[in-house]
């Protein structure tokens, strides 16, 4: 009781809720040693929890409410108010993705790419995992990159770069929200106010992996009843967590099948087995039963080996791949004879590099009450208890636009969290880009992209901030979506093709001409501003009478020679001809005249000529008729070649067919056709 006169404003009430038991501890610190002068075990007495999750929270409400009573006895009757808790890492849920982010062009890489590239990740990852789960809502409580890309190479750090594609391998760890509200809704039930709320495997890591272990690449096994749950540390800090659904329930199942007894019984046979005497049983005959501890470790050997290499298997995935440097065990689970053994040889590692962890790392810890040994069992109790005064690690309420929200603090939140934990878009949080213009040029696609928008505009209790802002417990955090900038749009003139002069040689001197262009056919000027899905033509040539206008040259009076022959107006004209320009004289005026007018009457003499040869035979009301003059013919042509009465009314109706067809005026006409031509009385219709 002197630690409670020296601290009675200082006591920790660590709770450990376990699937099998629920755990409480009270201490308190002096200097930097942890003092424990109270501590009770209750085992539940119905399946209340199962996994990690709460089945049953009234039962496991009575249960925290007796071992509560039982350290407030242990403490003289002293009152217990506020406990700190730890949601359990066996009901974690993890998962890789690969995400990647593509651009037109290349283009430097800022710190709001890469954290719009994490948060790609995490929003991919936490759609896995509610598909997975039915939808279920979960928590963030930490991410790991561990991989980058840079166009499709595998690159440590992206920002400063230039690329068109960048990716990243993510692994997201998720908590359940109904594993969390379960707990406080049992505490609750306790009459107890949560002060903070932590990872198991995170409480267990602070006592038995110190901070200044953590550069190294390490891995903590908490192995329990129900599953065992890893956390793995690198470069100081913790980088992914995980679990395997096997553990110590595993290994006393076997024995109830192999034995013949209750579970209960079986746990108390598993116990035994560590130490070297007989272990005398009842099973459920009746019969009075004697097992050696070497034959009860053979009955669970199998299931041993299945645990071990699974939980190997899911370090290397969580590591990247790879194996971890060492391994530190904690929990009761792995205290069977041989289990870090086998779990080193699995990982392909030293067995003195994998270790149970236990009294060794509880040098700090002093245990100021009767019954209670350094043991790897108490290791996640004492962490809770000391992790409280860190102040990391725990669930946080934050107001993200007028919403109260709860986070997990890793220890380094920021506002990106937050808004990646409401579902606020990510299109949302960075600027974007106004509406792009596509078109063709020369038959090449070209874009133009839109211009930047403004970012999301943000502010923490009113204060400006950006994305990285860190935030804390209570803070009130404002964002207003970011917004579109304005479409692309150019102009003709602004084309490189178009903004090339051709360079010609006249008269020995360079001059250079602006192109031509035409979009979707039809001749326009450089202020021409382009439109979508525009077909733009811009030729490396100008035709001789478009370099004539150029050079106010009228055709009448000039000519051009191109490379010493006299050209043709619509000739093409490409770089680096040799041009010449040439004056016409009046003979050679009127002998190009004379040409022309030969060349005309020619035409019409042919033209006569096809005329004349161009005639059809038809059949008009069953009458052969002639139909000639013309190239071709419809049926009104057959009213200048066949006798028919149109300026009064012959009937009610004109009808007009060809080859038996009802048919127009301007239907075609060939040769052979058969044609009708006649008046009806509305009578006849009948």
């Amino acid at each position: 009781m002197e630690g409670i006169n020296k601290a009675l404003d200082q006591l920790i009430f660590g709770l450990d809720i376990g699937t099998r038991s629920v755990v409480g501890t009270v201490g308190y610190m002096e200097m930097d040693r942890f003092h424990v002068i109270a501590h009770s075990v209750k085992e539940h007495e119905t399946r209340a929890m199962q996994d990690g999750q709460i089945h049953d929270i009234q039962k496991v409400g009575e249960t925290i409410g007796w071992v509560c009573h039982e350290l407030e006895r242990q403490l003289g009757g002293r009152k217990l108010t506020k406990v700190c808790i730890a949601a359990a890492g066996r009901v974690l849920k993890t998962v890789t993705v690969h995400v990647e982010m593509e651009h037109d062009e290349e283009l430097p890489i800022n710190s709001d790419d890469v954290y719009s590239l994490d948060s790609l990740g995490i929003e991919k990852a936490y759609e896995i995992i509610r598909s997975e789960e039915n939808q279920m809502s979960f928590y963030c409580v930490g991410y790991t990159v561990v991989k980058y890309y840079m166009n499709d190479y595998e690159i440590q750090n992206l920002e400063g770069h230039r690329a068109k594609k960048i990716g990243a391998d993510v692994l997201g760890t998720f908590l359940p929200n109904d594993v969390v509200d379960g707990l406080y809704a049992a505490v609750e039930l306790a009459n107890l106010e949560v002060a903070s709320l932590t990872l198991e495997p995170i409480a267990a890591m602070n006592v038995a992996i110190p901070e200044q272990y953590r550069l190294l690449n390490i891995a903590l096994v908490d192995v329990g009843a129900g599953t065992s749950d890893i956390c793995i540390t690198k470069d100081g800090s913790i980088i992914a967590y995980g679990m395997i659904p096997y553990a110590g329930d595993e290994l006393t199942e076997t024995i109830v099948h192999e034995c013949l007894v209750e579970f209960k019984v079986a746990e108390e046979i598993k116990r035994a087995a560590l130490q070297e005497e007989e272990i005398h049983y009842v099973d459920i005959m009746g019969l009075e039963q004697t097992i050696s501890p070497e034959k009860v470790r053979s009955l669970f050997a199998d299931a041993e080996d299945r645990i071990t290499k699974e939980i190997a298997d899911k370090i290397v995935e969580l590591n990247g791949g790879k194996s971890v440097s060492a391994v530190f065990v904690v929990g009761g689970g792995g205290k069977v004879t041989g289990f870090t053994d086998k779990l080193a040889d699995y990982l392909g590692i030293s067995r003195q590099r994998v270790a149970l962890r236990g009294k060794e790392v509880l040098g700090n810890v002093d245990f100021d009450v009767e019954g209670v040994e350094k043991d790897p069992l108490v290791v996640t109790p004492i962490g809770i208890c000391t992790n409280h005064f860190a102040q990391k690690n725990n669930f946080i309420f934050v107001q993200m636009n007028e919403v109260r929200i709860k986070l997990y603090d890793n220890g380094h939140l920021s506002v990106v969290d937050a808004a990646v934990h409401t579902g606020f878009p990510n299109e949302d949080l960075f600027a974007k880009r106004g509406k792009e213009l596509v078109f063709t040029v020369n038959g090449v696609t070209r874009m133009i992209r839109g211009e930047r928008g403004e970012a999301a505009v943000i502010t923490i209790n009113g204060r400006p901030a950006d994305l990285h802002s860190n935030i804390q417990a209570n803070d009130v955090i404002e964002i207003k979506a970011s917004t579109a900038g304005m479409p692309a749009k150019a102009q003709l003139s602004q084309l490189r093709e178009y903004r090339e002069e051709l360079k010609f040689m006249i008269d020995g001197k360079e001059m250079r001409c602006p192109k031509v262009a035409t979009v979707n056919g039809k001749l326009v000027t450089g202020s021409y501003e382009i439109q979508e899905n525009d077909d733009i033509s811009i030729p490396s040539y100008n035709t001789v009478r478009i370099l004539m206008e150029y050079l106010d040259l009228l055709p009448e009076q000039y000519c051009l020679r191109i490379n010493g022959r006299k050209a043709a107006l619509e000739e093409a004209v490409y770089e680096n001809c040799q041009i010449e320009i040439m004056e016409l004289d009046h003979e050679e005026e009127e002998t190009e005249n004379w040409e022309e007018e030969e060349v005309k009457e020619s035409e019409e003499e042919i033209k006569e000529e096809i005329q004349e040869g161009n005639s059809i035979h038809i059949l008009v009301n069953d009458t052969p008729v002639e139909l000639k003059n013309k190239e071709n013919y419809t049926f009104v042509d057959i009213f200048d070649f066949y006798p028919f009465d149109t300026s009064q009314l012959g009937g009610d109706k004109l009808i007009t067919k060809i080859n038996g067809r009802d048919c127009t005026y301007f239907d075609r006409l060939e040769d052979g056709d058969s044609a009708e031509l006649y008046w009806l009385n509305n009578d006849e219709r009948n």
